[in-house]
């Protein structure tokens, strides 16, 4: 009897073990450049190579026409960037729970010093500045959003008040804020990540984009369906919300893509039951409880090769730039976890037409994933009307700063 039971559990863990490695070998094979350091430090690899720009060993491959340098390092898993009142640089820090400002003083292209602005938070994320008519700093934590007033001077955010309660822990930890165009400019956006890779949630705030008054107020949903759209922003000219979204895991290495979403009030993107140009996910939702299609569920804007992980989109503005750069976008591929072969490690530039039509994409920026792992992983992006763009990197801990060759400033 025993040597039956001690044969049947032998079995047992014998066909886990080989699910188990059938598992890892189908999806996970690919997780080593996002988990593991390399054997080489991007930060002496760009500074190396800015001394001898002749030589030619920049470790990072940038469009024609463009420089890239080392704005700011050491900052840890540097996320969000927002510019202050007096158009200082400032940067979240989730993993350190602190938000810190980058001065450049004397505009020599690198930050002279790291100030914190305010610590002790619970991984801190999503910034705005609303100006309305004293400037005040909103940032997203896990668990909530809180107002501050703001001491440019000092660069400290003082006097805390919170505005919203959001549901922490989960799979998707991430909250970002975006303050809707002017005529709404009083309405606070607020993105929510699923619980989970595809379920049903049970809380109704979450795998959604919500909205709560500037002042604080009934938290409320501005659009769903959403798995995790990690990021927002605005478009220069139709003043519509752009947000990138992460599709789900554990269908392949090509399923499903991930987006990027034109957000309306009112719409459900389809999670977890649709995905990209309104595909029903038939892993998820076998006999079609829900439908796949306008009006219920509307489909992504442009799709994105499967578990790229898209995060910061900037679009380039009228001024400052070349026309032929005005009203495109650039994206940041954080780089894929869930795929055989790795991909993502790298910012893409999407060319778009006056409206936001999608006419064609090429690399703006790769050689983040390298043989012996990823130097770094871009996250967020900040294109401004000088001529610079600035890029943050949460696995290298560092702030990039690309200019146009031929820029004035």
């Amino acid at each position: 009897m025993k040597k039956g039971i001690l044969t049947l559990m032998l079995m047992c863990s014998t066909a886990v073990l080989i699910w188990l490695l059938v598992f890892s070998w189908q999806n996970l094979r690919g997780i080593r450049p996002a988990l593991t350091s390399p054997s080489r430090d991007i930060v002496p690899l760009i500074e190396n190579a800015r001394a001898d720009e002749s030589a030619g060993d920049m470790p990072l491959k940038l469009a024609p026409g463009f420089t890239l340098s080392l704005f700011a390092k050491g900052l840890g898993t540097p996320r969000v960037m927002v510019l202050d009142p007096a158009g200082t640089l400032l940067v979240s820090i989730p993993s350190l729970g602190k938000v810190v400002a980058l001065p450049d003083e004397n505009d020599d292209g690198v930050a002279d010093r790291s100030v914190t602005v305010i610590d002790g938070l619970k991984r801190p994320h999503g910034m705005a500045f609303r100006c309305a008519p004293d400037c005040r700093l909103y940032i997203a934590e896990e668990d909530k959003v809180n107002v501050y007033s703001y001491d440019r001077k000092k660069v400290k955010a003082v006097k805390q008040k919170k505005i919203a309660d959001l549901p922490g822990g989960g799979g998707h930890v991430t909250r970002t804020l975006l303050f809707l165009p002017k005529q709404d400019d009083d309405r606070l956006l607020i993105s929510v990540g699923s619980s989970c890779n595809v379920c049903i949630e049970d809380d109704w705030r979450r795998a959604k984009i919500l909205v709560v008054p500037a002042s604080g107020g009934e938290l409320t949903t501005f659009a769903s369906g959403l798995r995790n759209a990690v990021f927002m922003t605005i478009h220069p000219k139709t003043k519509k919300i752009w947000a990138t979204e992460m599709g789900r895991d554990l269908l392949g290495d090509d399923l499903p893509p991930d987006e990027i979403n034109i957000i309306q009030e009112g719409r459900d993107y389809g999670w977890p039951f649709c995905y990209g140009k309104n595909v029903h996910d038939r892993n998820f939702d076998p006999v079609s409880t829900r439908n796949c299609g306008k009006p219920e569920t509307f489909p992504s804007h442009i799709d994105i090769p499967a578990h790229s992980a898209p995060l910061g989109l900037s679009f380039f503005p009228e001024e400052g730039w070349p026309a032929e750069f005005s009203g495109d976008l650039l994206v940041a591929y954080h780089g894929s976890w869930n795929r055989s072969i790795p991909t993502g490690y790298k910012i893409v530039h999407y060319r778009l037409d006056d409206e936001g039509r999608y006419l064609g994409a090429e690399d703006f920026v790769s050689g983040w994933l390298a043989k012996d792992g990823a130097l770094g992983r871009p996250a967020d992006i900040m294109v401004r009307t000088d001529g610079t763009i600035f890029v943050s990197d949460d696995k290298a801990g560092v702030i990039y700063r690309i200019r146009r060759k031929g820029s004035t400033q």
